[in-house]
């Protein structure tokens, strides 16, 4: 480590008295390589080391000494580095010169320094020079060194590579030359180092880019496109067992990769480098290869295809990606309204365009290779102007330039030479294609012939469905081909890349909105929506429909964007529009979920759990159609098994309990749809709202309730003195409000249905408590917000704090699942425990809907700080059963309550009808010291004001100010103890 400096001067005498960082070390440095102009196996190590220390030096000087690049020009001494490349001196010496030129080049900061640098044309000189590139370490540093290079290019710089007098850009050429390189780093900074060239706002260079090279490097790299993607068609086709999942994602993410760099170069807005781009995208790549392979998949042919779920999985992609408008107009343009016919009338149309060749929309590979094209751009006396199929419209302004004798000679080579031999066989290929276009159109008339025959033993209805089903499959299509795709009854394997395809052409930025309202699919900006696509709406219900079926080979993927595309089509900002027919269908759709959760409904804790599980994923991860088709797994036949690794979303359940997580997320995709088209709000779900709960910082009446003193002792140490108070859902630890008596400051709380108790075994007065953050899915494992040993004064009080969070932890649950059966419509059979913070000893009865008025500590307004047991019980969403006396007023003078204070004495019998089930509430009576109070089963609505008033149906009951009358609300009955 230490003996490197040395072998930067050779361990000359008096070096380690001279500062390295120096013009005269620098001057020293000249002197070495002046004597070592010849590199030899003895004094290599020196020079790659004198090189080194020279470069260091240079930076330094950068910025400390402009002297240091005066003398580095004037005694020329890049001419060193040139002669050792030129030597054959062997891979060492060339890696360490490109990358001691890298780090140089990434160093320097000031432009002059730069300018001193570029001078002279040496830097071409290297960039040009003929490396190993066999050796993967030397084409490394060739390229980093490249692309250093195209990152200090600007409008000054630029003129130091581009050389307008020879027509020659050697940064930029011979970069392109490795577009197609094996190795996908070298092939990303080819398309940094590009991108960084386009950026440069020279008119010049962009012209020279755009007459010299563009056609070939577009034509080869659409070309280098197209076969990664027939690989990849290929490798879809081929691993039915998802075994080559790697190498497919590969092949995606390369095909992404692509995309983006074409939409990088398109947001440029180069405008005739745009032209010539989107021209070979489309008639060379998107077109022939992605979109004619929509159509007639079972017909052989010579044209490379690829299969529909690939070909809809691309085309998704590209309208994701790119935004350009007139390529994404134009594409979207023959897939919503392409004609076969139209489409072969305008190739052939193309054909007298040029006399030279025909122009077919097709995929095909170029006549040369990229390199040997550049090689002939370099030669102005030696080229010919080679119009190519990938861009009809270059080479114009050469062809007007040349005379007639140019063009006599270039004839006479395209019919004699040996490139006029490719060309010619090029041209008999493009023949036969107009051939068999001229002989697809000429059947036309038979057809034509053939229909009027069957006409005339048709009626008018045949005749009109024969037309419109004529129409439909000649005129468009690849529409109709989108539709047929999502009537697929058995699985949704093509359903999904065409909700998708849809999807992102209605959210592409550079589309045309009236394209899209001629099949009526809106924009989601759109105003102003008075109808929608009937058809389409009908083929998303009818996927809903099959979703929510228990046999459903639906993925909740497709599920959630078949709701997405319904929602974008039929809700306006005036409100929803969908037709009546519609919406009864979609409730149909609905009740089916509903009845296939209900199947899966059970009371073991495990429901509970997915069903919360489910709604939070949903909630918090809802669908982005991006991420979706980056996915290369939804490219593979759906499957049902967990083993491959694929998402959940974007596969079939298996098992139970899979099975059960597919069918609650249905049921609240449909239920969500329903209440937006119904614009309803929800208000049953999720089962636990932050807002109804009780905080940290909370300051609660405490007077009357049921605390237990306790140490807490964290797993880090720490001990603090805290109550344990538990409530309905809840159980908080409190200390003292010092402000007011009575009232407490809630220093954490925490859900008990998320909550863990065990004792201690060496002290029978310890409980060791474990609350976890519910997850954020179900893969991931649960998080701890509270750990700690809970310390009591004695046994006794333990088992009272340990029996209180279970039977507390049981309730929570119990009234949850309640929650979840008024949600399926299913009977609810009412608790009679109590927990907590009650209102009353005669109040036994606690139903699941609480919800708190709370405060923030610091509240100046004491009137605002109320007591959590004035609690409201507020009304679902769903409707209160209707609860008929059936033996009159007698009820209301039966028998009072036990001591107990339990409502269930003797007394007449009231029966509810609800959804089917039925249930029984038995009020009774009971004399209190203040009046007669007796229990009355009313049907309605009711809420508890401030004013200690209870409202109900519009009527109001006056509550005695000193005593608390407890009231409640129940799924099917609601039962008021009220003064007669």
């Amino acid at each position: 480590m230490f003996g490197r400096s040395r072998s930067w001067v050779g361990g000359g005498h008096g070096k380690s008295s001279r500062n390295i960082h120096s013009l005269d070390h620098l001057k020293y440095l000249y002197h070495v390589l002046t004597k070592n102009t010849t590199v030899t196996e003895q004094n290599r190590n020196l020079l790659v080391e004198t090189i080194r220390s020279i470069t260091e030096i240079l930076i330094w000087g950068d910025q400390n000494d402009s002297s240091v690049f005066d003398f580095f020009l004037e005694k020329n001494m890049f001419v060193f580095f040139l002669n050792i490349l030129r030597q054959k001196s062997g891979r060492y010496v060339c890696v360490q010169l490109l990358q001691t030129l890298n780090i140089l080049f990434e160093n320097i900061s000031h432009e002059t320094s730069l300018y001193y640098l570029l001078s002279n044309n040496y830097v071409n000189s290297i960039i040009v020079h003929k490396f190993d590139f066999s050796d993967e370490e030397i084409m490394a540093y060739y390229i980093s060194f490249l692309k250093t290079l195209s990152l200090k290019l600007n409008n000054h710089t630029v003129h130091f590579f581009y050389n307008e007098h020879t027509n020659d850009f050697a940064l930029y050429t011979e970069a392109i030359k490795f577009f197609n390189h094996p190795e996908s780093m070298v092939r990303i900074a080819v398309r940094t180092i590009t991108l960084n060239v386009y950026k440069v706002d020279n008119q010049a260079m962009l012209h020279y880019i755009r007459d010299k090279t563009a056609v070939p490097y577009f034509s080869n790299l659409v070309w280098f496109i197209g076969s990664h993607v027939i690989e990849l068609d290929n490798c879809v086709q081929t691993d039915e067992e998802h075994r080559n999942r790697g190498k497919l994602s590969d092949l995606v993410a390369e095909h992404l990769d692509h995309l983006h760099y074409l939409n990088d170069i398109l947001i440029i807005h180069c405008e005739f480098l745009n032209d010539v781009l989107t021209d070979h995208l489309l008639n060379r790549l998107f077109l022939p290869l992605y979109v004619y392979s929509l159509e007639n998949q079972d017909k052989g042919g010579e044209r490379p295809k690829i299969s529909l779920p690939v070909s809809l999985y691309l085309l998704s992609q590209v309208f994701l990606i790119i935004h350009h408008a007139p390529l994404v107009n134009s594409l979207a343009e023959v897939i919503l309204n392409g004609d076969l016919c139209e489409m072969h009338a305008k190739s052939e149309q193309d054909v007298p365009r040029s006399c030279a060749k025909p122009s077919i929309r097709c995929f095909i590979k170029p006549t040369e290779t990229l390199e040997r094209s550049l090689e002939m751009s370099k030669h102005k006396g030696k080229r010919r102007v080679q119009k190519r199929p990938n861009y009809k419209n270059v080479g114009e302004e050469e062809d007007e330039e040349k005379g007639p004798a140019e063009d006599a000679q270039e004839d006479a080579e395209k019919a004699n030479g040996p490139e006029g031999g490719s060309k010619g066989t090029k041209t008999s290929g493009d023949s036969e294609e107009i051939e068999m276009v001229i002989m697809e159109r000429s059947k036309l008339p038979e057809l034509a012939a053939s229909t009027s025959m069957h006409e005339q033993n048709t009626t008018d209805e045949e005749k009109s469905a024969a037309t419109g089903l004529e129409s439909a499959q000649w005129s468009r299509p690849f529409l109709d081909m989108v539709y047929h795709a999502l009537d697929s009854p058995d699985d949704d394997y093509h359903a999904l890349f065409v909700l998708c395809l849809l999807y992102a052409m209605s959210h592409n930025k550079g589309m045309d909105p009236e394209k899209l309202e001629q099949i009526q699919l809106p924009v989601p900006s759109a105003a102003d929506k008075t109808t929608y696509n009937h058809l389409l709406a009908e083929r998303l219900i009818r996927i809903m429909n099959n979703a929510a079926q228990p046999d459903g080979k639906i993925r909740l993927a497709t599920l959630e964007l078949s709701c997405l595309l319904l929602k974008q089509q039929v809700v306006a900002s005036t409100g929803c529009i969908i037709k009546d027919v519609h919406l009864a269908c979609l409730e149909g759709a609905r009740e089916e979920s509903v009845h296939l959760v209900r199947h899966f409904y059970k009371g073991e804790e495990i429901f509970l759990d997915m069903f919360e599980d489910e709604y939070r994923s949903m909630t918090m991860k809802p669908m982005n159609v991006e991420y979706l088709m980056m996915d290369a797994s939804i490219l593979l036949p759906p499957t049902g098994t967990p083993l491959t690794g694929i998402d959940f979303v974007k596969r079939l359940p298996c098992g139970d309990v899979e099975k059960t997580r597919r069918a609650i997320r249905v049921f609240f995709m449909l239920r969500s749809l329903s209440l937006q088209l119904r614009g309803e709000p929800e208000t049953q779900l999720p089962l636990t709202r932050e807002e109804d709960l009780i905080k940290t910082d909370d300051v609660l009446d405490l007077n009357n309730s049921d605390l237990i003193a306790c140490t807490v002792i964290t797993k880090d140490g720490g001990m603090v003195q805290r109550f344990l108070a538990v409530d309905v859902y809840q159980m908080s630890l409190v200390e003292p409000d010092v402000s007011r008596l009575g009232w407490g400051v809630v220093k954490f709380a925490g859900l008990l249905q998320d909550m863990q108790v065990t004792g201690v075994e060496d002290d029978s007065r310890a409980l060791s408590i474990t609350i976890h953050k519910p997850a954020s899915s179900p893969h991931s494992k649960p998080f701890p917000i509270l750990q700690a040993a809970f310390v009591f004064s004695d046994h006794i009080r333990c088992i009272i704090a340990k029996q209180r969070l279970a039977k507390g932890r049981i309730q929570a649950r119990r009234m949850k699942m309640q929650r979840i059966a008024a949600l399926l419509d299913l009977p609810i059979q009412p608790t009679t425990d109590v927990l907590g913070f009650r209102l009353g000893s005669s109040c036994t009865q606690h139903l699941p809907f609480r919800f708190y008025d709370q405060c923030r500590r610091g509240s100046s307004d004491p009137t605002v700080q109320r007591s959590v047991f004035a609690s409201v019980d507020k009304v679902p969403g769903f409707a209160v059963a209707q609860c008929i006396n059936q033996h009159g007023p007698q009820s209301l003078s039966s028998p009072p309550p036990s001591a107990s204070g339990s409502p269930s004495g003797s007394g007449s019998t009231s029966h509810c009808d609800s959804a089917g089930a039925s249930s029984s509430s038995t009020p009774s009576a009971v004399q209190s010291p203040s009046g007669k109070w007796q229990w009355r089963v009313l049907q309605g609505k009711g809420k508890v004001q401030e004013n200690n008033t209870f409202s109900f149906t519009g009527k109001e009951f006056s509550l005695k100010s000193n005593r608390r009358a407890p009231g409640w609300l129940s799924q099917l009955s609601l039962q008021l103890w009220l003064r007669s």
